[in-house]
């Protein structure tokens, strides 16, 4: 079996080399494909453009800090990384943050979704804007995060896993070839195995919901589900009731299953997460927005080592559905605050594969 696998990853690593190789194509990419992403040393990374001064400041920081000849050398114990997802990893304009989509299809589309009228229309309202890509008003977008958990709450882990399974395969809105399982962005799939490949632990530090984030990450990005880190649901048996769960004995007849919203991992509770869950302090940090602000600065503060953050901009408007203003927004304060900037649209080379484009 293990052969196989093997071999099967030797087919699909070949397969896409061929196809860069000898029609100057990168074609969407499955989540196999992703997969067998591997980049080991700084000549092997393809979808980024050869020119990238964002590309040549990480690996010259990466040679800097694995090199045991360095004052700058990092222990591999301390070699931690730490990753945003929506708009750092993975498509967060499709048409909206993943966690939001995936809300919004099960309360709609799910015949065993049992909610209120009130919050089957609060979806309803939610997606009428994202899916015309029309702001979202500030009185769905405020109460979003209690909503969505609303949704989610009654799943157990094995049927919010199977349901993530099948939106996995329904495709992106306003990107053609290209399902939700799929939407990563090429290059930062390279960034985690290059870093990898040198000896950094890499977490996922998520305001999306953990156990979605588990789902879509397996089986494509090499992450254990102990070192993806997200917002949270409760979780409690079945039975529990409104009895605490400091007070409540399990039982084997109860299942276990989630709750409404416990917390929002975002901006300063990011940074509270590293400290609780990872303990160590990261040296590298990627991240796209403000929510990931907080979890840069503490990267950088008094760290013993030396460290980086990088800032990706949603600047592309031709391969992507970017923000401009944004982006320059993201662009000003990161100078202010020596970040380092990743251009979706200068940088990259392919964003998810030449095949894949807007629709509008």
């Amino acid at each position: 079996m293990v052969k196989r696998k093997h071999f099967a990853s030797i087919l699909a690593i070949t397969a896409m080399l061929t196809s860069f190789t000898m029609t100057g194509t990168i074609e969407g990419a499955s989540r196999a494909e992703l997969a067998a992403i591997h980049v080991n040393k700084a000549g092997n990374f393809q979808y980024w453009n050869r020119d990238s001064a964002a590309k040549e400041k990480l690996v010259s920081y990466v040679k800097d800090v694995t090199n045991p000849k360095s004052p700058h050398f990092i222990p591999v114990e301390h070699r931690l990384a730490v990753f945003d997802m929506d708009g750092t990893l993975l498509g967060e304009r499709t048409p909206s943050y993943t966690d939001g989509v995936f809300y919004a299809d099960r309360v709609l589309h799910d015949p065993n979704c049992q909610v209120s009228a009130e919050d089957k229309k609060f979806a309803q309202d939610y997606w009428d804007a994202i899916s015309q890509r029309k702001p979202v008003p500030p009185e769905i977008d405020n109460n979003l995060y209690n909503k969505l958990y609303a949704g989610l709450a009654g799943m157990t882990p094995q049927s919010l896993d199977t349901y993530a399974q099948g939106f996995m395969k329904k495709p992106v809105i306003g990107l053609t070839n290209l399902t939700y399982g799929e939407a990563f962005y090429m290059p930062m799939v390279e960034v985690i195995s290059y870093l990898q490949s040198n000896d950094f632990t890499c977490y996922i530090v998520s305001a999306s919901d953990r156990p979605l984030v588990r789902a879509l990450t397996r089986d494509v990005i090499h992450i254990r589900p102990d070192q993806i880190i997200g917002s949270d649901p409760q979780i409690v048996a079945n039975h529990q009731g409104n009895t605490d769960g400091g007070s409540y004995q399990m039982t084997y007849e109860d299942t276990i299953q989630y709750g409404t919203l416990d917390r929002v991992n975002e901006k300063m509770n990011k940074v509270s997460s590293i400290v609780r869950e990872i303990g160590i302090q990261p040296v590298l940090a990627f991240g796209n927005s403000s929510g990931d602000y907080s979890m840069f600065r503490y990267t950088l503060k008094d760290n013993p080592y030396k460290a980086e953050v990088f800032n990706v901009l949603c600047d592309d408007t031709q391969r992507e559905y970017g923000r401009p203003e944004r982006a320059e927004r993201d662009k000003k304060t990161s100078d202010e605050n020596g970040w380092n900037t990743i251009s979706m649209k200068n940088d990259w080379k392919t964003i998810y594969g030449d095949n894949v484009k807007k629709t509008n």
